[in-house]
């Protein structure tokens, strides 16, 4: 079995539970999803090719596609992507909610009241 097979189910859970999240409510703009892509894709690339490098971790190569970044391998690349789909539609799945409503619903009262 390969890397990338073990990381196949991790990003069709986090895809489905996207797709449900999208229908019930709205969630962050592609825009924002898009930037964190980004920096979590270069945070990844270098901190697992520091990991590689020092010799932390290591990967048989029979189980890697032999594709990689520096010398990471790109399955190394799905557990990041799947933890950003995943993440923001648990978030607003259970509940969560950002912006002005959460400023309102989260506000303390300094005098106290309410408690």
């Amino acid at each position: 079995m390969t890397y990338l097979l073990m990381s196949l189910p991790f990003l069709g859970v986090a895809a489905a539970a996207l797709v449900v999240a999208r229908r019930r409510r709205s969630l962050p703009v592609p825009a924002a999803l898009g930037i964190a892509l980004a920096v979590l894709l270069v945070m990844t690339a270098v901190f697992d090719n520091v990991m590689i490098g020092v010799g932390l971790v290591a990967y048989g190569d029979a189980h890697r596609l032999g594709a990689a970044i520096g010398l990471a391998p790109v399955e190394d690349f799905t557990y990041p992507i799947a933890g950003l789909l995943l993440l923001p539609a648990l978030w607003h799945l259970l509940g969560g909610s950002v912006g002005p409503v959460a400023a309102r619903t989260t506000a303390v009262d300094p005098r106290g009241a309410g408690r």
